[in-house]
């Protein structure tokens, strides 16, 4: 492991994308390519609970993936923190807590943010940022 990840190193790669739009910046941002969002931070919902308590996470962080063979290896990985909810299924995308965040290899997390923005991106924006590596 290189280091481990943080929560900041997802903002700075999100926000590091081309064409990206970010809604409510201070609480909860949504980041947005195209109108389209790749990585947005949830508000507490009834779908995702700590199964000892029965409170809701306040720091679930929703990632989207390119495809549901993506999402099922992403939960598949046991090293990897990232989980789904009923809610999720079907939806191309993986949930994670703001507080495992630390679990993942931050060049790997990177990687992860990088292809959720991929997924969202339009074709033409898509081929450019890869081009432009």
């Amino acid at each position: 492991m290189t280091r481990p990840a943080t929560v900041e190193d997802i903002h700075a790669t999100a926000r590091a994308m081309p064409h990206v739009t970010v809604f409510r910046p201070e609480s909860n941002p949504v980041y947005q390519v195209g109108s389209k969002s790749f990585v947005f931070f949830r508000t507490p919902r009834p779908d995702a609970v700590d199964p000892e308590t029965g409170e809701r996470y306040d720091d679930v962080i929703v990632i989207w993936v390119a495809s549901e063979g993506d999402k099922q290896a992403l939960l598949q990985d046991d090293r990897l923190p990232f989980f789904t909810t009923a809610h999720f299924d079907g939806h191309p995308s993986v949930l994670l807590r703001a507080s495992r965040v630390g679990e993942i290899d931050r060049d790997e997390l990177i990687e992860i943010v990088e292809e959720a923005w991929l997924a969202q991106a339009s074709a033409r924006r898509g081929a450019a940022w890869l081009q432009d590596r």
